[in-house]
């Protein structure tokens, strides 16, 4: 079941043409646990504050790569001044497929996803609104003179992924360049939003009219899902 293919292939697609680094993954970075209160007099900037766009996504893929990496298009931490636009993309690749029944398939994806809630690197708080559809980080100006970059951050997240057995890889996406197309990224976000609430939905609605239903339109355009409702309420 391809369900976020064409997500990833529209991530790249914005990101091609553009100043993109590989970055070096660190894991010595600590990690706060629950705790990572960082107050507005202690931070240096915030990634996506005030009115700046502030964007988070996860999509899965079953076995597209088998390397981890952090990739970074615009500056690094010690190199922003100011509050700057954001987005964190994840991209998880999965051992062995996703699992083809609805339920299983649902909390597969939400695990993953619940990945970002999790990972406090010191000096990085990660703010996310899911009513707003809103991610920012603040970061501290201890924690900059600390040496912490995007490697560190990163690399502490891509090593909460690998506690999910079922993680092949994962590529991590950082984005602060102003010039990016932050609208458009947000469209390819929104897309796979409605791609997991139909996978949601196909779990656990009852059998309706696919004629009025909303989410009929992603249903006819990403494949498996449609087969993926009709074998739930064949069961």
């Amino acid at each position: 079941m391809r369900l976020y293919e064409e997500i990833i292939a529209q991530w790249q697609s914005l990101l091609d043409g553009l100043p993109v680094r590989s970055l070096p993954l660190s894991d010595g970075w600590p990690d706060t646990g629950s705790r990572n209160m960082i107050l507005r007099s202690d931070m240096a900037y915030e990634l996506g504050g005030e009115n700046l766009p502030a964007l988070g996504a996860t999509a899965v893929t079953a076995g597209g790569f088998a390397q981890d990496e952090i990739l970074l298009c615009g500056p690094d931490l010690p190199e922003i001044r100011k509050d700057v636009p954001y987005a964190r993309l994840t991209v998880a690749s999965v051992r062995d497929g996703l699992p083809d029944q609805g339920s299983a398939l649902y909390q597969a994806i939400k695990k993953i996803d619940f990945v970002r809630y999790h990972v406090n690197p010191e000096g990085f708080m990660t703010r996310i609104s899911a009513i707003q559809g809103r991610e920012s980080a603040r970061v501290s100006r201890d924690a900059l003179k600390k040496g912490l970059t995007f490697s560190q951050a990163g690399g502490l997240m891509v090593k909460s992924y690998h506690e999910n057995p079922q993680i092949q890889a994962v590529r991590l996406i950082y984005i602060t360049d102003s010039a990016f197309p932050f609208g458009a990224l947000e469209e390819t976000i929104q897309k796979s939003r409605e791609i997991t609430r139909a996978v949601d939905h196909a779990m656990t609605a009852a059998m309706t009219d696919c004629n009025v239903c909303s989410l009929k339109k992603v249903c006819d355009e990403v494949e498996g899902i449609r087969q993926l409702h009709f074998g739930q309420e064949q069961q």
